[in-house]
C-alpha cells in the first residue's frame, strides 16, 4: 500500500476541528518533473517546427536579411522600390521608428518570399529522376548540373522532416502508358487467345471509362499530397476483415550467431532503453533523413511509437498519441504497465532490468480470460470490434485496455527459448521466425504498432503491424536498437545491464480485468481462428554466407535483379510454368509515398529461362543481362511513379465510388499473385562492425503469406555485402494439395527454397566462372544434401 499512498499528491480528512490536509511532497515533485519534461518536449517540438518550416533557409537568415535591408537604407538607397514607404503609410501614427518597423516588415516578407522560391526550386529539382536511369559510372552533364543545383538549394544540417515540404507529389501516369505497361507485363503469362481478349478489354477501357476515371484521379492529385497512400492504407489494410496476424504483420530477427546476454531481464532492459533512445532522437528530429541521391519521405516515422490500430465493424482506424511514458508488458498470461520515466528522467538499462525482473518474479496468476485475451487481436476483426464495444467500453476493462493501447509499444516476455542453436540449428531457426510471426496467437498485441519479444534465453525480435508503415521504417529502428544494445550499452561480466538503480522506483502496475464468461467464449473462438491460421503456415529461413551482394555487384549486375531472375528460374523448375510475381518497391521519393509493385516475371526473364532449360548455353549470358536490365528498368519506373498496379488500383476505387463497372479493371485486380517477394537491404551499415565483430550479423526479417492475395509463397531476402538470407513463408492448404489428401510434408517448401538457392548459384557461375565460386557451389551442395538427408530422417 505504500506505493498507492505515494501515487496520491494530497489527501484530506474532515474532522470536527476542520479539514486536515496532507500533502505528499514526493508525489508533487514527480508531478512537477513529469510536467517539466512534457514542456521541454513541447518547446523542442516548436523549435523543430520553426526550423523545418523555413527550410532550406535557417531562422538566423532572417536576421541577415533585416540587417542587409537596413544597411542598404543607411546608404540612402531603397531596395524595396517604394514598398517600404507604402508600408510606412499604413502604420499607426503613434509608432516610434516607423521607418525601421516598415523595413523589418519588408525584410520579413522578402525573407518568406525567398524561402518559398527556394523551396519551389528544390521541389522542381527533386522531380528530376533522369539520374536513376543512367548507366553506373556514366553521369551526363545534365545530371551533374542538376546535382550542383540541388546542393545549392538544399540547406545545411537538415532535420528528419526538413525536406517534407520540398518533396514532389506523386505524378499520375497517363492511362495509355499504364495500360501499355500492363499488357507488356501480362504477355508472358497468357496464351494468345487470353492476351487478345485482354487487349480488347484494355482498348475499350482506355477509350471510354478510363479517361473519365483519370479526370477524378488528377483532381485528387491536385488536392492531396499523395493520390495513392490514403486509399492504400484504408482499403488494403484497414478495411480488411480477416486476421492481421500472418496476413499483414511482419517480423524482425536478432543477431544470428550471437546472443549478447542469456539473462532475459537484462536483454529486455537494454532493448527497451535503446528503443527509448531512438524515440528521443525521433522526437528531436535528430535522425538524419535517408538520402538516396535525393531525400526520401519520412512521413511514416511519425507513427512508430504511441500508435494503435483500433478495430471497427466496417473499417479499422489508426490512433496516434503525442507521448507515452510507459510500455505494456505481457508475461505468463498477465498484463503490466511498466513506467520508463521516473523523476522526469529516462530509466537506465539496469533500472529497467530490475523492473522486468519484478514482473517475472510476480507470483500472481492471471484472472479468468486474461491469459488469452490477446487472441482477440489475432482473430477476425469484426468479432474483436464487437467484443471491444460490448465488454471493453467502460469500467476496469476500459481502463486496462486504454493502458495497452496508449502505451509506447508492447513487450512480450516469452517463456520459450529461440535462436539458431542445438542439434537442429536450421529447424530451430525456422521455429524462431515462425514464433516472431505469430507466437502462441495470444501472447502478442497485434494491434500495437510493434511488439518487442524477449525470449527466455536472451534472444529477442519484433513483430510489427503493417498498416501504419512499411518494413524499411521498422528495419531502421531495429538496426539502431540491436547495435546500441550490443556496442554502446553493453553488459557486465555477469550478463547484467550496466548502471545504478534508484531505490525509490515504484514496482510495475498489474492491469486488472473483469472478463465475463461470454467474452471468454469469444476469446476462445478468436483463438481457434488464429491457431488454425498459424498451424497452416510453413516457414523456412536459409542463410547463405558464402557470398552476398558484393560479389554480385562485381559482376556488374543488380543484386535485386539477380535474385528475382533466380527465383523465377526456381519457380519454373519446381512448377514447370511461369508465375505472376509481386515485388515491393518504394515510392518514398515522393511526399507520403509508400510502395509500388514491380512485376518481376517479364518476357526477357522467360526467354532466359527457356534458353537455359533448353540447353542454349551460348546465348544464356546475353539473355540473362538483358533480363536483369529489364528488371532494373521496371524497378526504377516503379520508384519514379511509373508503376502499373497502384494507378490501376486507384482507378478501380474511383470506379466503385462512381458506381461504374469495368471488365478490364475487374480482371486485372482479380489476378492472383502466386509468388510475392520483397527485399530488405541493410540500411545503416556504419552502425555494424563486421571487421571486428563478424558474428554480429542479423538475418533481417520476413512476412506471412497474405490469404487471397498472395496465394502461394512469400519470400523476403535480406541483403548485405557478404551474405544473403531468405525467409520463405507459405500456407500449407494452398501449397501442398498435391494429392486428394492434405500432405504436411515440411521438406516440400524447403526443397523449393533450396532449388532457388541452387538457381542463384547457377546464375552466379554463369556470370563469373572462378575456382572460388566452384568451391562455394560445393559447400552449398553439401548443405543441400545434408538438409535433405535430415528431412528424410525426420520423416
Amino acid at each position: 500500500m505504500a506505493e498507492a499512498h505515494q501515487a496520491v499528491a494530497f489527501q484530506f480528512t474532515i474532522t470536527p476541528e476542520g479539514i486536515d490536509l496532507q500533502l505528499s511532497h514526493q508525489a508533487l515533485r514527480q508531478v512537477y518533473l513529469s510536467g517539466l519534461r512534457s514542456w521541454k518536449k513541447r518547446v523542442t517540438r516548436l523549435k523543430n517546427n520553426v526550423i523545418t518550416g523555413v527550410y532550406p533557409a535557417s531562422p538566423s537568415s532572417w536576421l541577415f536579411v533585416v540587417i542587409a535591408i537596413l544597411a542598404t537604407m543607411y546608404t540612402r538607397s531603397d531596395p524595396s522600390m517604394g514598398l517600404i514607404a507604402k508600408i510606412q503609410e499604413h502604420l499607426p501614427v503613434g509608432i516610434q521608428c516607423r521607418t525601421v518597423v516598415s523595413a523589418v516588415l519588408f525584410s520579413t516578407l522578402l525573407w518568406f518570399s525567398l524561402i518559398f522560391t527556394m523551396r519551389l526550386c528544390l521541389k522542381q529539382l527533386l522531380s528530376y529522376h533522369g539520374w536513376m536511369f543512367e548507366q553506373h559510372g556514366k553521369v551526363s552533364n545534365t545530371t551533374k548540373i542538376w546535382a550542383a543545383m540541388v546542393r545549392i538549394f538544399s540547406g545545411r544540417q537538415p532535420l528528419l522532416y526538413s525536406y517534407q515540404g520540398s518533396l514532389p507529389n506523386l505524378p499520375v501516369p497517363a492511362v495509355k502508358d499504364t495500360v501499355k505497361r500492363y499488357l507488356e507485363s501480362a504477355r508472358p503469362l497468357m496464351s494468345d487467345s487470353e492476351y487478345e481478349r485482354m487487349t480488347t478489354l484494355a482498348k475499350e477501357f482506355e477509350s471510354s471509362l478510363g479517361n473519365r476515371l483519370q479526370w477524378y484521379l488528377k483532381l485528387k492529385a491536385m488536392w492531396a499530397s499523395n493520390y495513392v497512400s490514403d486509399w492504400w492504407e484504408e482499403y488494403v489494410y484497414l478495411r480488411g476483415r480477416g486476421p492481421i496476424m500472418v496476413n499483414s504483420n511482419y517480423y524482425g530477427m536478432d543477431f544470428l550467431y550471437v546472443t549478447p546476454t542469456p539473462i532475459q531481464a537484462a536483454r529486455a532492459g537494454n532493448t527497451l532503453h535503446a528503443c527509448l533512445l531512438y524515440r528521443r532522437k525521433l522526437n528531436r528530429e535528430e535522425i538524419k533523413p535517408v538520402i538516396l541521391n535525393v531525400p526520401l519521405c519520412a512521413a511514416q516515422c511519425e507513427r512508430i511509437f504511441n500508435t494503435t490500430r483500433i478495430p471497427g465493424e466496417e473499417t479499422d482506424s489508426l490512433i496516434h498519441w503525442q507521448d507515452s511514458e510507459y510500455v505494456a508488458v505481457f508475461h505468463r498470461g498477465r498484463y503490466f504497465r511498466l513506467w520508463l520515466y521516473h523523476a522526469g528522467r529516462m530509466l537506465s538499462p539496469r533500472e529497467i532490468e530490475q523492473q522486468i525482473q519484478r514482473i517475472m518474479d510476480n507470483p500472481s496468476p492471471p484472472v479468468p480470460g486474461e491469459a488469452k485475451l490477446g487472441a482477440l487481436t489475432a482473430g477476425d476483426r469484426i468479432p474483436w470490434a464487437q467484443a471491444r464495444k460490448e465488454f471493453f467500453s467502460s469500467g476496469v476493462n476500459k481502463r486496462s485496455l486504454d493502458c495497452i493501447e496508449k502505451a509506447a509499444f508492447f513487450v512480450t516476455l516469452d517463456d520459450d527459448e529461440q535462436g539458431m542453436r542445438g542439434d537442429d540449428p536450421a529447424g530451430n531457426l525456422d521455429r524462431y521466425a515462425k514464433s516472431l510471426l505469430h507466437g502462441k496467437c495470444y501472447d502478442r498485441w497485434f494491434d500495437k504498432s510493434f511488439t518487442v519479444v524477449v525470449y527466455k534465453n536472451g534472444k529477442n525480435g519484433l513483430s510489427a503491424e503493417h498498416s501504419w508503415a512499411d518494413a524499411p521504417i521498422m528495419a531502421h529502428v531495429w538496426e539502431y536498437v540491436m547495435t546500441t544494445d550490443s556496442f554502446q550499452l553493453g553488459y557486465t561480466e555477469e550478463g547484467h545491464c550496466k548502471g545504478d538503480v534508484a531505490s525509490s522506483l515504484p514496482p510495475p502496475t498489474r492491469l486488472t480485468w473483469d472478463i465475463p464468461a461470454e467474452c471468454q467464449e469469444r476469446i476462445e473462438r478468436s483463438l481457434a481462428v488464429a491457431q488454425a491460421l498459424a498451424d497452416d503456415v510453413d516457414f523456412h529461413v536459409l542463410p547463405i554466407q558464402e557470398f552476398g551482394k558484393g560479389a554480385i555487384k562485381k559482376c556488374k549486375i543488380s543484386p535485386d535483379a539477380f535474385i528475382q531472375i533466380a527465383l523465377q528460374l526456381a519457380y519454373y523448375r519446381n512448377r514447370g510454368t511461369f508465375s505472376l510475381t509481386y515485388e515491393a518497391s518504394m515510392t518514398r521519393l515522393f511526399r507520403e509515398g509508400r510502395t509500388e509493385t514491380v512485376r518481376s516475371c517479364t518476357s526477357e526473364s522467360c526467354a532466359f529461362i527457356r534458353a537455359l532449360e533448353g540447353g542454349e548455353v551460348t546465348t544464356c549470358r546475353h539473355l540473362f543481362r538483358t533480363a536483369a536490365e529489364k528488371h532494373q528498368h521496371l524497378y526504377r519506373m516503379a520508384m519514379t511513379g511509373g508503376g502499373i498496379d497502384r494507378h490501376l488500383f486507384c482507378l478501380y476505387i474511383v470506379s466503385k465510388y462512381l458506381g461504374e463497372e469495368s471488365p478490364f479493371l475487374n480482371k486485372v485486380l482479380s489476378e492472383t499473385w502466386r509468388l510475392s517477394t520483397s527485399q530488405t537491404p541493410l540500411q545503416q551499415v556504419e552502425l555494424f562492425d563486421f571487421v571486428n565483430h563478424p558474428d554480429y550479423t542479423t538475418c533481417g526479417g520476413g512476412f506471412g503469406p497474405v490469404r487471397n492475395i498472395h496465394a502461394n509463397s512469400q519470400i523476403n531476402f535480406f541483403f548485405c555485402v557478404h551474405f544473403i538470407y531468405f525467409h520463405l513463408c507459405a500456407l500449407d492448404r494452398l501449397q501442398m494439395m498435391v494429392t486428394a489428401q492434405k500432405l504436411r510434408c515440411k521438406s516440400c517448401h524447403h526443397l523449393q527454397l533450396l532449388v532457388a538457392i541452387s538457381a542463384i548459384v547457377f546464375c552466379f557461375i554463369l556470370l563469373k566462372s572462378m575456382a572460388t565460386v566452384s568451391c562455394l557451389v560445393t559447400n552449398i551442395v553439401k548443405k543441400i544434401c545434408l538438409k535433405k538427408k535430415y528431412n528424410k530422417n525426420n520423416e
